[in-house]
C-alpha cells in the first residue's frame, strides 16, 4: 500500500509501526456552529480510508478530538446568551447528526479538549523544563519557535523567510515575534482552569498535541486534518510533540483536499458557504458523499449543481443495476478481478476515483447479465453492493433510493419554486430564474418551457 506522505512530499510505502494495527488521528472540529462542507469532505475522506484499512485487515485505532474551548466559543456563547457547555453539547450533537446522514461511521475516541486540561498542562511544563518554552509572567506561556530545529519541515519553510513574510501578532511578551502560545492567561470572567501560571486555558496547538499522544502514544501511524492545517497548526504540533517526548510525532502526514463552490474558493464573504445541513435539505446525503468520495481526497472538490447532477447519476445506475436483484447470502470468491482491482486502486493512495471505475464497469457487466438472463447476475449485484459499501455508498434498499431518494423536494416545493422563477423572469432577472432552474436540474428536475407554461420530469440518467 502507497500513501502521499505530506512531510516526504512522496508516496511512500505504508508500513505500520505495529504489525496488523494503525493508529490514526484526524484533527476535529472547534464545536461553536454548525460543521460546513469543508468539514464534510474531512469527515468522508478519513471514513473512507479507515473503512478500508479496516477492510484491508487492519486493527484501526481511529481518534478525532474535539475542540470544546477556543476563543470562538467563547465569542459565540457570549454572543447567544447561552453557557460554554450548552454551545458546545448542541453543536457536537449536531455534528453527531450530521455525520450520521453521511453514512460517516463515528471514530473510535472522540477525546474533547476540556478533558485533557491536566495532560496539557504537564506537557507544557515538560517544554518549559526543557527550554522550550517560557512563561513571561502575564498569565501567558510561549513556545520557542526557534528553538526547535526543523521548525517548517512539513510545509518547506524556512524561519526566516516565515519572519519577513508572516503576518504576525505584536506582543511585547513575546521573545521573537515567531513564538506561539501554549496557554493563555485567563481574562474576567472568562472560562478558565488552575495552572501553574494562573488561571487560564490552552493554546489550541497544544490540545492536540496532548491528546493524540495520550489516546495513541508518542508515535502514531497517521496523522490527517483539512488542507489549511498544514500551517500553523501541524507545523506547530510537530515542534510540541516532538520537543516533549524525544521522539517522531507522525509516521505519514496526510492532508484532505480544499471545497470549492462554483470553481470559487468556499468563504462566507463571497456568500457561498454551506453547512452540511443546508446542502440536505436539498439533496439527497448518498449524493453529497458520492460527489466528495468521486474525488481523489487530496483533490479539490468543485461543489455546483452539475457535479451534483452528475454525482445522482451515477448512483442511479448503481441502484438501477441493483434493483430486484435477490442477494445471495455470501459469494466464496467474487466474479472476475473486479476485487483486486478495486483493492489495487485503494492501495494506490485510496484512489476512489479508480476504484470508482472499477464499479462501473462491474455495473456494465451486470446489466448484460440481466438482460441475457445469466446466473452470475446475483453474484454481481452482491459484488458491487460489497465494494460499494467499503466507500459508503449503496447502502440503502434501490427501490427506496430510486423511488423517493434522488428527488428531495415535494411536489409543492417544485412548483413553488417554479412559480419564483416564473416571476424572476417576469422581472427580467435572468440570473435567479437560471440559478432556481439550475437547482432544480441538480436535484433530477428537468424543467419543460412551452407557450402553455412550465411543466417538469424526474430525469432518470
Amino acid at each position: 500500500m502507497q500513501i502521499y506522505n505530506t512531510l516526504s512530499r512522496t508516496k511512500e510505502e505504508f508500513t505500520p509501526i505495529e504489525p496488523g494495527k494503525v493508529r490514526m488521528y484526524v484533527c476535529g472540529m472547534t464545536v461553536y456552529d454548525f460543521c460546513h462542507l469543508g468539514h464534510a469532505r474531512v469527515m468522508v475522506a478519513f471514513d473512507v480510508i479507515s473503512r478500508y484499512l479496516r477492510h484491508r485487515g487492519y486493527d484501526v485505532t481511529y481518534v478525532r478530538n474535539i475542540t470544546d474551548i477556543d476563543d470562538k466559543i467563547l465569542r459565540r456563547a457570549e454572543e447567544n446568551g447561552e453557557s460554554i457547555g450548552e454551545l458546545t453539547e448542541r453543536m457536537i450533537d449536531a455534528m453527531h447528526e450530521d455525520e450520521g446522514r453521511l453514512f460517516v461511521q463515528r471514530p473510535d475516541q472522540e477525546p474533547r479538549a476540556t478533558g485533557h486540561v491536566a495532560e496539557i498542562i504537564a506537557m507544557i511544563e515538560v517544554l518549559i523544563d526543557k527550554g522550550f518554552a517560557y512563561a513571561p509572567g502575564n498569565g501567558d506561556v510561549y513556545y520557542r519557535v526557534r528553538k526547535f530545529e526543523g521548525y517548517g519541515k512539513l510545509n518547506n519553510r524556512n524561519l526566516d523567510d516565515m519572519r519577513s513574510g508572516a503576518r504576525v501578532e505584536v506582543d511585547e511578551h513575546k521573545e521573537d515575534p515567531l513564538d506561539f502560545v501554549l496557554w493563555k492567561g485567563a481574562k474576567p470572567g472568562e472560562a478558565s482552569w488552575a495552572s501553574p501560571w494562573g488561571e487560564g486555558r490552552p493554546g489550541w496547538h497544544i490540545e492536540c498535541s496532548a491528546m493524540s499522544t495520550c489516546c495513541l502514544g508518542n508515535t502514531f501511524d497517521i496523522h490527517g486534518g483539512g488542507p489549511d492545517l498544514t500551517f500553523p497548526h501541524h507545523e506547530n504540533e510537530i515542534a510540541q510533540s516532538e520537543a516533549a517526548t524525544g521522539e517522531r510525532y507522525v509516521n505519514t502526514w496526510m492532508h484532505a483536499g480544499a471545497v470549492r463552490v462554483d470553481s470559487e474558493k468556499m468563504s462566507k464573504s463571497l456568500g457561498n458557504f454551506f453547512t452540511i445541513r443546508e446542502v440536505l435539505e436539498h439533496h439527497d446525503p448518498e449524493v453529497v458523499r458520492y460527489l466528495l468520495v468521486a474525488s481523489h481526497y487530496r483533490s479539490a472538490i468543485n461543489y455546483a449543481p452539475e457535479a451534483l447532477g452528475e454525482a445522482r447519476k451515477s448512483l442511479e445506475r448503481f441502484y438501477t443495476a441493483l434493483d430486484g436483484v435477490a442477494l445471495p447470502a455470501e459469494i466464496e470468491v467474487g466474479p472476475g478481478d473486479y476485487a483486486a482491482r478495486f483493492s489495487a486502486a485503494m492501495d494506490d493512495d485510496f484512489n476512489t476515483p479508480e476504484a470508482l471505475s472499477v464499479l462501473f464497469e462491474l455495473v456494465r457487466e451486470l446489466n448484460r447479465a440481466r438482460k441475457e438472463g445469466s446466473d452470475d447476475v446475483p453474484a454481481l449485484a452482491l459484488e458491487l453492493k460489497r465494494l460499494g459499501g467499503i466507500l459508503g455508498l449503496l447502502t440503502q434498499e434501490p427501490a427506496a433510493f430510486l423511488k423517493g431518494g434522488s428527488v428531495a423536494l415535494s411536489e409543492d416545493e417544485i412548483n413553488a419554486r417554479i412559480a419564483a422563477r416564473a416571476e424572476a423572469k417576469k422581472a427580467r432577472q435572468f440570473a435567479e430564474a437560471d440559478r432556481i432552474r439550475d437547482e432544480l436540474a441538480a436535484l433530477g428536475i428537468v424543467l419543460k418551457d412551452s407557450r402553455e407554461g412550465t411543466t417538469w420530469v424526474v430525469d432518470k440518467g
